[in-house]
This record gives structure tokens, C-alpha cells and sequence, in this order.
């Protein structure tokens, strides 16, 4: 049986099959990410949940696998020399995944990168800008009096919903009819926005057409559907 005991982790979230890849995460968009993508592949997986309201990430075993103290983080027992393997940040475990499985990314160099490229717009966009809308009009910042910032937020969400709407114009998804790690990583942020956040009208989001199309067919795909539930609240 595979010995895990040489991550703190596994103290305080004890592996039921540590021969199966270990998430530690919650529910939310980047957190789903990897549920999803897990639940894409078809690799056995073992969930343990971080929960922020008893402050789980600060804990000294989750700060061991993450310093940064964000979700998620993964431990696969079978790394690629054979032996365990520690990831945290979301982008850089879907792109393992990806590799590891051979699925949800084109094997094509040219192809490869591009999808590299969107997952990287995402990461370095979409994930922060789209953060900072929930902070000023959900959390908050919703209470600050100067605006300024809120707008600027909503200014440049609406911007990267512009790109990506011009992208997904005659294509299924990011990469054409290939369902990527791209896709993985964007739409439950986009969810996020127009549903958690409630900024959906702040950001005009109905006049982008072609981002609901995908994120509705998004949506619908039965991996996604058990992805967005995991870890279970």
C-alpha cells in the first residue's frame, strides 16, 4: 500500500486510499476546476474538504502542501518518476492532469500551446478580475464609498467577456469542437460571476451570446454537473 505519511497533510486529512490521487479543496471556481477536470478523466480520486469558516488552509498540515493557503491542492501517490507528487494552484494541476491522462489537451504542438495560451488568459484575467467584481459588489467592498475601483472591475470583466465571446463565435469551444483544459478553467468562473456574485446585469452579461451558449452547454455536461458538487457542502 502506498505510505503518504511523509506529507503533514495527511494528519489532520487522513487518506481512506492512498493509492488514489488526494485533492484538498472546496467548491469553489478554483476549486472546481480540478473536481471537474478528475471527474473528466476518470482517474480515481479521493476528496478531503478544506473548510474556510474553521480556517482549514491556515492549519499548519494544509500550509505544509500550500504556503500560499488556497485551494486546491492535490498529492498524486503515483507522480511521474513513480514516486508521490505535491501541486497546488489550480492552472498548473489541470495542465498535469491533462499530461498524466493524455486527455483534454491537443497532443498537437501548435494546438497545445494555444490552449496553454487560453488557460493563461484565464488564469492571469478572468480569475482576478472577476474576483475583484465579487469583492466590490458582493462582500466588502460593496460598502465602499468610492466606486471607482468597482467600476474599473466591471470595465475589464466585461472586456475579457468580450474576448472570449469573439473567440467562441462559430466554435464549440475554445479550441473548436476539442474540449480543453481551457474550458475547464474558464466557465466555472464565468458561472461564478452571474450566479454566486449575482453580477450578471452589472456586467451586461446577456449581451454576450456566445459565452452563455458555451457556458450553458458547459453546464449540461455530466462530469461538470458532479464536478461543481465536490467537495460536497
Amino acid at each position: 500500500m502506498t505510505d503518504l505519511s511523509q506529507f503533514p497533510v495527511t494528519g489532520k486529512w487522513p487518506a481512506r486510499h492512498p493509492d488514489r490521487l488526494q485533492l484538498y479543496s472546496l467548491a469553489t471556481p478554483n476549486g472546481v476546476k480540478v473536481s471537474i477536470a478528475l471527474e473528466e478523466t476518470g482517474l480515481p480520486y479521493e476528496v478531503h474538504r478544506v473548510s474556510f469558516d474553521t480556517d482549514d488552509q491556515k492549519s499548519l498540515e494544509y500550509r505544509s502542501l500550500n504556503p500560499y493557503q488556497k485551494i486546491p491542492a492535490i498529492i498524486d501517490p503515483n507522480g511521474p518518476d513513480g514516486s508521490p507528487l505535491a501541486l497546488f494552484e489550480s492552472g498548473a494541476i489541470l495542465l498535469y492532469l491533462a499530461e498524466k491522462t493524455g486527455q483534454l489537451l491537443p497532443r498537437a504542438p501548435a494546438r497545445r500551446y494555444e490552449t496553454l495560451q487560453w488557460l493563461m488568459f484565464q488564469m492571469a484575467g478572468i480569475g482576478p478580475m472577476f474576483g475583484q467584481v465579487g469583492f466590490f459588489h458582493k462582500f466588502a467592498g460593496k460598502d465602499f464609498e468610492d466606486k471607482r475601483p468597482r467600476e474599473r472591475y466591471v470595465a475589464e470583466s466585461r472586456k475579457l467577456l468580450a474576448v472570449l465571446d469573439g473567440r467562441l463565435a462559430g466554435r464549440a469551444w475554445l479550441m473548436g469542437d476539442e474540449y480543453t483544459i481551457a474550458d475547464i478553467a474558464t466557465f466555472p468562473w464565468v458561472r461564478n460571476l452571474i450566479g454566486y456574485y449575482g453580477a450578471g446585469d452589472l456586467v451586461a452579461f446577456a449581451e454576450f451570446k456566445e459565452v452563455n451558449r458555451v457556458l450553458e452547454a458547459f453546464i449540461a455536461r455530466p462530469a461538470v454537473g458532479r464536478g461543481l458538487r465536490i467537495p460536497a457542502g
